[in-house]
């Protein structure tokens, strides 16, 4: 059993700091909300790293909205439907492409530069996308430059407070209503109770329980995991997507070959040269990802090498330098000219779709507790997200999160039960030293071996029963922020692993060789809970 809470410390020795509103995470979502609820109270923002470290400054391709005259919601609409795999929330997927203009607009009003062409701002198309509605910024920069603009707004406003290098070990929870977190604060060195009216959510992905992935090493699932441990539902969890095109080279990390480079015309090549997509999808490169990413894996197991080729040369080369310059100059440094060479590339875990379930208001169920961005899971994206789509959701639900605390215009609690916080959860009879990286390190090799793009009952079994022994290990060694953080990864991966097991079909980014097809009776979510059996709950039409 998952303990309620990791660290065994008395609340009454603790520090208090107390706000009306607790942001966790600083990505595209989290400073949405921040900047929506400053007008309504002090809100207090956590980064578990540094400030600006966050899954959307690493966005590169854009954000998605039915922009230019030839487009409209309806379109982007059915376009987020098709490339879901019928696993989608209609109504939550209505709200994000209808607000996506008018908050986009807040962006730009926000400071955010948008690339401009011919005296508008410039669009481009990425895969499985009808029409040109992808707005980018920098050339392949559009998440950092959001990032850059909205941590400059938080800044400058006199009601929110950034504290960077807070570690959320638990939210404080008592009958069913979250009144605020328990942190670790690695500037001060110490233990801090944040009481708040209300908490957000907002700490964005699980990449790095893979040992290859976009991500940054800050995207470790910490709050999808101190959710559930709190009680609340987590939804869709089987569903992680693979990005088709992540850099390989030899020393080199991990690095997003953004899907805006086949957007623009880049092609998939064997070693040999030849093309492959068009034996796969009517698409070809532009088919949807967990498509692209199957096709590529498939390619790569029939050849000695663990990569295949991204071909770009035929386009102009001062357009493939301005367009995406930070893949020009990061592939040059390793010696790659993209103007000039192919870019070895190989698929990586790039995004999860599962998360912390909540409504269309960004509401949990606990009480005070919401989640909106990347952490959380409304069945937006159902079992493969569309490009692009992904900082869109941030923002629009962070800002109707905002929208909702608002609204409920909730009181501050001013006495937290002290027995709820005693957190005597351990036996200290079971200490042992642990390698905690070590342990880490292979954690993240099985993942991307056996819960991979392509997966079955024997390798997710044998998964399963690898992190049950590594939980029950782990629970009474978490003397470090490297083991609690760890500890997080681990009880995400075992969520992971048995939504995985769960789903006896494919669909969209879960793919199951056992199970090759879609089944009709699999059109429902898994949802799981702390203390409580996995259920289902049927798409909402």
């Amino acid at each position: 059993m998952i303990p309620r809470y990791l660290v065994n410390l008395k609340a009454n020795d603790l520090k208090r700091v107390t706000t009306d509103y607790l942001v966790i995470g600083t990505g595209i979502a989290g400073l949405t909300a921040a900047l929506e609820l400053a007008n309504s109270g002090e809100v207090t923002v956590l980064a578990k790293d540094k400030f600006d470290e966050s899954n959307t400054k690493y966005a590169q391709g854009g954000i998605a909205a039915a922009w230019s005259e030839e487009d409209n919601p309806k379109l982007h609409f059915e376009d987020t439907i098709n490339a879901g795999a019928g696993l989608c929330n209609q109504a939550a997927v209505q709200i994000l492409v209808s607000d996506a203009k008018k908050l986009i607009k807040k962006l730009i009003n926000w400071g955010v530069n948008f690339d401009k062409s011919n005296g508008g701002l410039a669009l481009t198309k990425e895969g499985a996308h009808s029409k040109k509605r992808i707005l980018h910024a920098r050339g392949d920069a559009t998440g950092a430059e959001i990032s850059s603009a909205l941590v400059a707004q938080l800044r400058k406003n006199s009601q929110i407070k950034g504290q960077d290098n807070s570690f959320v070990l638990d939210l404080v929870t008592e009958n069913n209503s979250c009144q605020g977190a328990y942190v670790y604060d690695r500037n001060q060195e110490q233990y801090i109770i944040y009481q708040a009216k209300a908490v957000i959510l907002a700490t964005g992905g699980s990449g790095n329980l893979y040992a290859t992935t976009s991500n940054p090493k800050v995207a470790t699932g910490d709050g999808l995991a101190i959710a559930y441990r709190a009680g609340a539902e987590l939804m869709d969890l089987e569903m992680m997507q693979f990005h088709p095109t992540v850099l390989k080279a030899n020393g080199a990390d991990d690095f997003l070959i953004s899907e805006a480079v086949r957007g623009e015309g880049a092609k998939l090549r064997r070693l040999d040269g030849s093309r492959f997509m068009d034996e796969y999808h009517q698409l070809a490169e532009l088919a949807p990802r967990d498509i692209v990413a199957r096709a590529i894996e498939k390619e790569i197991s029939k050849q000695k090498e663990n990569y295949i080729y991204l071909d770009l040369i035929h386009l102009e080369q001062k357009f493939i330098k301005n367009r995406f310059p930070n893949i020009y100059e990061n592939c040059l440094s390793l010696g790659i000219d993209i103007t000039k060479d192919y870019i070895p590339v190989a698929p990586a875990a790039h995004y999860f779709m599962g998360g912390i379930k909540t409504d269309l208001d960004a509401s949990t169920n606990i009480e005070r507790l919401f989640a909106c961005g990347e952490a959380a899971c409304l069945g937006i994206h159902g079992a493969n997200r569309l490009a692009s789509n992904s900082l869109l959701e941030g923002l629009v639900y962070g800002s109707r999160a905002a929208k909702k605390i608002k609204e409920k215009d909730y009181a501050l609690k001013q006495n937290i039960n002290e027995n709820q916080l005693e957190m005597n959860n351990k036996s200290n009879s079971n200490k042992i030293n642990l390698n905690v990286e070590k342990l880490k390190t292979e954690l993240q090799s099985l993942m991307k071996e056996k819960v991979a793009i392509v997966r079955d009952q024997n390798s997710l079994t044998e998964m399963l029963s690898y992190l049950e022994k590594k939980l029950e290990l782990l629970k009474y060694n978490c003397e470090t922020l490297f083991a609690l953080e760890l500890y997080n990864m681990l009880t995400v991966a075992s969520l992971m692993t048995k939504a995985a097991l769960l789903r006896t079909e494919s669909r969209g980014a879960h793919y199951r060789k056992d199970y090759p097809n879609a089944k009709e009776l699999w059109k429902k979510h898994i949802i799981m809970q702390r203390q409580h059996r996995w259920r289902s709950e049927k798409i909402e039409s």
